[in-house]
């Protein structure tokens, strides 16, 4: 795993421009332009930053979003959760617990079994098939 300690010009080099700013810088990408928005790939969605392991395939759904969505990551230490005011709505942020890159937002109008939709920029995963 890569340390959440490297510089912005160590992250600037190991990332592309995009996945840099939002991955370091928390910015989003368009609705519907990710690449994993509707992939159906059998596999474990790892950190683009890091290589930690985010989430399973098989707990990713079509929320209609634009994002690729999922209703639970792949354990309960890996994400780290922060509320987000800035947009003039509450929010809460998901970063990667192990380099602290930004990935997206959760929000409590997801399917059972939890009921959360994790709404994650496809430039802040790398899929690994199983």
């Amino acid at each position: 795993m890569t340390s959440n300690k490297l510089t912005d010009e160590q992250w600037r080099e190991k990332l592309s421009p995009e996945e840099f700013s939002i991955c370091r810088c928390s910015a989003t990408e368009p609705p519907f332009t990710g690449q994993y928005t509707d992939c159906k790939d059998d596999g474990i969605y790892h950190c683009r930053c890091c290589s930690a392991p985010l989430f399973d395939s098989q707990t990713k759904y079509d929320s209609g979003s634009g994002w690729p969505s999922f209703y639970a990551p792949v354990s309960t230490n890996t994400l780290h959760e922060i509320t987000d005011d800035s947009l003039a709505m509450r929010r809460v942020e998901v970063t990667c617990h192990a380099c602290d890159a930004h990935l997206g937002h959760v929000f409590t109008d997801g399917p059972q079994p939890t009921g959360l939709r994790y709404c994650i920029n496809s430039a802040s995963l790398d899929l690994k098939a199983r």
